[in-house]
């Protein structure tokens, strides 16, 4: 019906993932920022902490469009401890849930690629040999 288009695949979801975590980043802490302003007075965090973290997120999310696995990894890791750091200020501050879900959500996608980036790794390794 849908021709050669009707199959997706792994790796074209997981690439949709990683511009879906990117441009959700790249519109909050930019086109958006003045609400995360907001935020971190909200929170009483610094704004050399909401700096740094906007300097981090933004490094992180272009380093998911790497074609090499390590970068990749890195950067769904950094997004991972951020959105995981996100969730627990969320908590800490007793936000209702729904203003947690875009954390959580960001940090279940860098999940999966982390899982998916981690996988090809290892099926590239010879037998028995970790690193």
């Amino acid at each position: 019906m849908f021709g050669e288009f009707s199959m997706i695949t792994l790796p074209s979801a997981i690439y949709v993932l990683k511009i879906l975590v990117v441009s959700s980043i790249f519109f909050v802490w930019v086109v958006r920022y003045s609400n995360i302003i907001e935020e971190f007075k909200v929170f009483g965090l610094p704004a050399w902490l909401r700096d740094f973290v906007g300097i981090l997120k933004l490094s992180f999310a272009l380093m998911l469009l790497s074609s090499d696995s390590t970068i990749i990894l890195l950067g769904a890791s950094g997004i991972t401890a951020l959105m995981l750091a996100a969730l627990l200020t969320h908590l800490k501050v007793k936000n209702p849930f729904f203003k947690m879900l875009p954390s959580m959500s960001l940090m279940t996608i860098c999940l999966i690629i982390i899982w998916h980036t981690y996988s090809k790794i290892i099926n590239k390794l010879p037998d028995g040999q970790l690193f």
